[in-house]
């Protein structure tokens, strides 16, 4: 029966009495005392106060046994056990003197432990034992009355205040002893907080610069802020690296390939590979700098060169010992940041130690990583210093740096000279970057692009005429100092490194390859090895040592060795040549565009009566390329008969700077070359800057950069040919690349800007907006207005070769429009949508339905080159229009002819195109009522029955073409008295002499194409 039944049994107006006549009652004056009441105190029926004795304890307790039993149900348990059950509930009620707790306690015990502690203390044994029924009421009837024991106690008058004071004092005390603690030992947390506040803006003070070994020269600080030596390289995995790319060029972003800083995002584990200077301790710095800053990790920076040398590799706890941080760190600091997974553990330099202690490095990032896992950890090393999958048992992702891209190489050139104050050499170095092709080559990590802007501004930004200096500086720096100065022993010599390399180049550039064999390798270095006394090794020993420490030589793939760039192969295998006596084996191969670069470096080494003789024979072979290749081999000879210079520089003088636009089609044959010979834009004419700016254009797809570089230099030449040339070979290059560096820095008079593609489109709208523009293709008029964030500043349109384009009405944004010509759009109509744009000038050809051109009333100029419908011109050309000018082209007058045309009273230029249809006297006669007309068009020479012509004394002005034949022209002489200029489209064959002979009274010009 549980309590709450009984409950129902044993009202509580009847049973609180009973129980309350187990305890003795306050007394006069109680109130507030200082502690709880022991139970033994308050029972009625012990100690001196005792108003009950045992057996009146028994009367109660029967009473309550008794009340349970006669109430109305079924009886609890079978008559004849009541006498039992109530002494034994009795000697639990008794129990209650026993109990060492106090009243506060016994409340927080609660009934039903109250009651367990009673059953426990009666100690009474049934000599009958009860039955179920029995035990089952007993145990209830003892946890009712514990409910009301407790309920009294809670009610009397000093419970509350005593448990108040209790309490209050009790907290005061646990406050007391907690702020003691926190006193004598701080928490862990805090000590470690406040020490990553000291730590992590020190660790990105010490990494925010990086040194630039092997360099001492006098203007160039060999220390330079990160941001500066910085940019965000890409990583890819090893079987995703460019293996066939062109110089600089990268394949598109794949989801294998990521910018390197993002490599250990989400705490993985990397093996980052690079090639000598290719950026890794730098990316090591700046991931170490980021996190620092950002305090989302921890970082440690650990170069191993440094952790090999003080002896066992460091635990957690000695890292920052290890690498001679200033600063101590709370006890247990390290391990505490590892186990919470907020670490960034950054191993520098695996190539950097002896190979014996590699792999000491891998069993203990085995253990580092078995006891912390969850942390980022990078480790970087050269490609061939430990072999692929080294790491993968280990979970670590492979990942190579791959080289700088051409917008990167600028990126690093304009910072370093930002840093280095000297914004004077930047431009000129970046054209040279673009235009020198072996310098490009150079220019692919950190590192070259460094010691390129370095010697630059040394030179004082003359570069270009000390190359050799340059690759002299780059090998010394690879092969010997930038070790040595990194504090790092060399296994071989400067001097035994260079024998070796420049064999195995000169076996590269005889063979016309740039890889070869590791076997073919090891052979070559084997033959050379008994020439080298400082070697130690076999072949393959010493070739390994080559491929780890030199810098020059890597594997790109199993088996295969190259150089990192083609120009050290090239400029070693020369000096390998030149050493030799081969130069007449260099010059043998010099129609080979492979090889120029070759011989070039080839008449660097050689001494002066071998360069005069190498330069002799390319001008013997009489060819502009091998001519041109010589003068290119001055810039890298320092002395040289002055007689063999000046026939280079007065030979190549009759081929730069090209005069005529024939002349620079035939200078770009020879090839990108021709780029760094190319002069201007200053002390050139404007036909040879014209001239300069179509060879450069013509190189273009085969060469960008250096084509742009040439072509930049011309953004702000006057002259319009050299503009249009410039804005008519967009097409070749990138499309953002070169509206940044040339388009947007034209002078746009007079120029049509031509857009061809989506590229181009989004450029444009980059661009400051231009007045006239072209759309060449297939671009939705939704298009064209996105690339024209401001319509109403274009005045000129053309649209062709667009079979979307329908409705021209579409064109109604464009406000400020005066000129549009729509060519090729075989589905366009409209015309009359065009009525309230502000239109002066309207050209079409080939479009939809032209009906929609008498709607177009403030036309002043009109070109139609297509069949108009109906009889008469006045059908469909617009009548109220005032035209001052109008052409007539293919197809247009085949069932008109001129008839109406002398309703233009205005008109003042008449130009008649490729016509299908002839001339009849009547409509030669309706020119002849054109009051205003001045001038006259003659396109090829279409009309037929020429004798027609009247005579037009007023006609002042005359434009035809070649195609022409004399007794035309001479009958036009004739009918155009008062004619004063006369101006001739070419055709090939033509000249000029015979047309002034035809029209002695006029000033014949030729027009240029």
């Amino acid at each position: 029966m549980e309590p709450v039944v009984l409950g129902g049994k044993l009202v509580s107006g009847l049973i609180g009495p009973l129980v309350r006549k187990l305890f003795v009652q306050d007394g006069p004056g109680a109130g507030l005392v200082d502690r709880p009441v022991r139970l033994s105190a308050l029972v009625s029926f012990r100690g001196e106060k005792r108003t009950l004795g045992e057996k009146d304890v028994h009367r109660l307790a029967g009473r309550i046994v008794a009340q349970a039993v006669e109430s109305p149900g079924e009886p609890p348990f079978p008559a004849d056990e009541q006498a039992a059950v109530a002494d034994a509930l009795a000697r639990r009620l008794l129990a209650l003197g026993d109990l060492d707790m106090d009243d506060v306690q016994a409340v927080r015990l609660g009934a039903a432990e109250l009651a367990r502690q009673l059953r426990h203390h009666s100690g009474f044994l049934n000599p009958q034992p009860l039955s179920t029924d029995a035990r089952h009421f007993l145990d209830s009837a003892t946890e009712w009355a514990c409910l009301h024991i407790l309920e009294f106690f809670t009610r009397r008058s000093t419970f509350v205040a005593r448990t108040l004071v209790e309490q209050s004092r009790a907290q005061a005390e646990l406050i007391a002893k907690v702020d003691e603690l926190i006193a004598r030992t701080p928490r862990p947390d805090a000590r470690d907080a406040a020490f990553e506040r000291r730590y992590l803006p020190y660790l990105a003070d010490r990494h925010d610069h990086i040194t630039i070994y092997g360099i001492d020269l006098r203007d160039s600080p060999d220390r330079w802020p990160l941001e500066v030596a910085y940019l965000s390289l890409e990583a890819t995995t090893e079987d995703e690296r460019p293996s066939d790319l062109e110089l600089h060029e990268r394949p598109p972003a794949t989801p294998g390939r990521l910018p390197a800083e993002e490599a250990l995002a989400g705490g993985s584990r990397v093996l980052l590979r690079g090639d000598a200077g290719s950026g890794k301790t730098t990316l090591v710095q700046w991931l170490a700098v980021t996190a620092a800053r950002a305090a989302d990790r921890i970082p440690y920076v650990l170069p191993l060169r440094t952790l090999i040398r003080t002896g066992p590799l460091p635990a957690p706890d000695g890292f920052l010992t290890a690498v001679s941080c200033p600063l101590t760190p709370p006890r247990g600091w390290a391990e505490r940041v590892l186990a919470a997974g907020r670490g960034l553990v950054l191993v520098d330099g695996l190539d950097e130690i002896p190979a014996a202690d590699r792999h000491r490095v891998r069993d203990w990032l085995r253990s580092l990583l078995a006891a912390y896992p969850g942390n980022a950890v990078l480790l970087t090393s050269r490609p061939t210093a430990v072999r692929p999958d080294w790491l993968a048992q280990e979970g670590f992702r492979e990942l190579t740096l791959a080289p700088m891209r051409r917008t990167e190489v600028a990126t690093f050139t304009r910072r370093w000279h930002e840093a280095a104050r000297a914004p004077e050499y930047e431009q000129p170095l970046l054209d040279s970057l673009r235009t020198k092709r072996d310098l490009a080559r150079l220019a692919t990590n950190p590192l070259m692009c460094g010691l390129i802007c370095a010697l630059h501004r040394e030179r004082r930004g003359y570069l270009p005429t000390g190359r050799k200096e340059l690759y002299d500086a780059a090998l010394a720096m690879l092969l010997a100092r930038r070790d040595r100065e990194r504090g790092m022993g060399a296994e071989l010599g400067e001097e035994a490194q260079l024998e070796l390399l420049q064999r195995l180049a000169y076996a590269l550039v005889l063979s016309g390859r740039t890889e070869m064999d590791l076997d073919t390798a090891e052979g070559i270095v084997e033959r050379c090895l008994p020439t080298i006394a400082s070697a130690s090794g076999d072949a393959a020993t010493v070739l390994r040592a080559l491929l780890l420490r030199s810098g020059l030589l890597h594997q790109p793939a199993e088996g295969v060795v190259d150089f990192v760039h083609r120009t050290f192969q090239d400029y070693l295998g020369a000096r390998y040549a030149v050493e030799e006596g081969h130069l007449d084996v260099l010059v043998s191969h010099a129609d080979d565009t492979q090889w120029e670069d070759v011989i070039r470096m080839a008449v660097a080494h050689a001494r002066p009566r071998e360069r005069a003789s190498v330069l002799r024979q390319l001008l013997a072979r009489d060819t502009p390329r091998l001519t041109l290749l010589a003068l290119a081999c001055l810039e890298h000879a320092t002395a040289v008969d002055p007689v063999v210079r000046a026939e280079v520089e007065e030979r190549a003088g009759a081929l730069i700077p090209p005069r005529t636009t024939q002349d620079a089609r035939t200078l770009a044959e020879a090839g990108p070359l021709v780029l760094e010979l190319l002069p201007g834009p200053e002390d050139l004419t404007d036909e040879e800057a014209h001239g300069v700016t179509v060879s450069a254009s013509l190189l273009g797809e085969e060469e960008p950069e250096g084509a742009l570089a040439v072509l930049r230099r011309f953004r702000d030449h006057p002259d319009l040919e050299v503009r249009r040339q410039l804005v008519g070979t967009w097409r070749r290059f990138d499309a953002d690349v070169y509206a940044a560096e040339v388009l947007d820095h034209l002078d746009r008079t007079d120029l049509v800007l031509t857009c061809e593609s989506a590229e181009q489109r989004a450029a444009v709208a980059r661009m400051r907006p231009w007045q006239r523009l072209h759309f060449l293709g297939g671009h939705g008029i939704e298009d064209v207005l996105a690339a024209v964030p401001a319509p109403e500043a274009v005045a000129a349109l053309i649209l062709s070769g667009n079979s979307g384009l329908t409705d021209l009405g579409a064109l109604s944004p464009f406000r400020s429009l005066r000129a549009l010509s729509v060519y090729s759009c075989p589905a366009a109509g409209g015309v009359d949508g065009l009525a309230e744009l502000p239109l002066a000038q309207f050209d079409c050809a080939g479009i939809a339905d032209p009906t929609g051109l008498r709607a177009l009333r403030s036309l002043t100029r009109l070109s139609v080159s297509q069949r108009l419908p109906g009889t008469d011109l006045r059908h469909t050309l617009p009548i109220d229009a005032p035209l001052m000018f109008l052409h007539l082209g293919e197809h247009s007058i085949d069932t008109t002819g001129l008839r109406g045309l002398e309703h233009w009273t205005k008109l003042r230029m008449l130009s008649l195109g490729l016509l299908t249809a002839g001339l009849t006297a009547d409509d030669w006669r309706r020119v002849t009522e054109l009051p205003a007309l001045i001038g006259l068009n003659l396109e090829g020479s279409p009309c037929r029955g020429m004798h027609l012509v009247p005579e037009l004394p007023g006609i002042r002005s005359l434009r035809v073409s070649s195609a022409f034949g004399a007794e035309e022209l001479s009958v036009l002489s004739s009918r155009l008295p008062g004619l004063r200029s006369v101006s001739v489209a070419p055709l090939p064959g033509s000249s000029l002499p015979s047309f002034k002979a035809l029209f002695p009274h006029a000033e014949v010009t030729l027009e240029r194409h």
